[in-house]
């Protein structure tokens, strides 16, 4: 069997025990989704958004991309935010990025690696930022993983100076910023940032709302 008809036969396998243990699955299903979180993650394959929180198929709405980046002028990415936010009404945002990635080592490196340069250049840019920090460790593995959690730090700043979240916050919507990293020696999901509704932002990056 070639391997993607095996995931074709686990998905059929898959829809068959659903309908066994309820045989109202898929109808509920297909009738609407509400999802309470916006997981905001790397595409790295072994960071599965649902398996990693045990949700079920309604639970999430995953936006991923390489080292979950938030990036101002990603529209792919302020799409799926904007949706999530004004649409569906989610409320958390889990920015989570995780030990040993593979894009923020990448980026620390001075190797040109074409295209996906510009979008490493935003993890440079942490690291700059961060540089007197992150020069002071020496064990490299430590390094990078301090990078991680620093990244997913200023991707949540990122979210808050988005007018999407600004407005909807002004709105009273109870919106709450998440930043974890899930670690893959141990399984186990790391709260690094917390930014509950109504979380100051700083001034230069703050829109008045009508």
């Amino acid at each position: 069997m070639e391997l993607y008809q095996r995931l074709l036969q686990a998905n059929k396998d898959w829809a068959i025990e659903k309908l066994k243990l309820d045989e109202n699955y898929f109808d509920r299903l297909s009738a609407d989704q509400k999802p309470d979180f916006l997981w905001i993650g790397c595409s790295d394959s072994r960071v599965p958004a649902e398996e990693l929180t045990g949700s079920r198929p309604g639970d999430m709405f995953v936006h991923r991309n390489v080292a979950n980046l938030v990036v101002s002028t990603d529209m792919n990415m302020l799409s799926v935010l904007q949706y999530a936010v004004e649409v569906l009404k989610v409320r958390h945002i889990l920015v989570v990025g995780h030990y040993g990635c593979g894009g923020v080592k990448a980026a620390m490196t001075h190797q040109d690696l074409g295209l996906i340069n510009k979008w490493l250049r935003n993890i440079k840019d942490v690291y700059q930022k961060y540089a007197a920090e992150l020069d002071a460790i020496e064990d490299e593995t430590a390094r990078v993983n301090r990078l991680v959690e620093l990244n997913v730090v200023e991707q949540v700043n990122n979210l808050l100076k988005t007018t999407i979240v600004q407005k909807a916050w002004n709105h009273g919507q109870k919106l709450h910023l998440h930043g974890w990293v899930f670690g893959l020696n141990d399984g186990i999901i790391k709260p690094i940032v917390d930014m509950p509704a109504g979380t100051e932002i700083a001034d230069i990056y703050r829109y008045d709302f009508e």
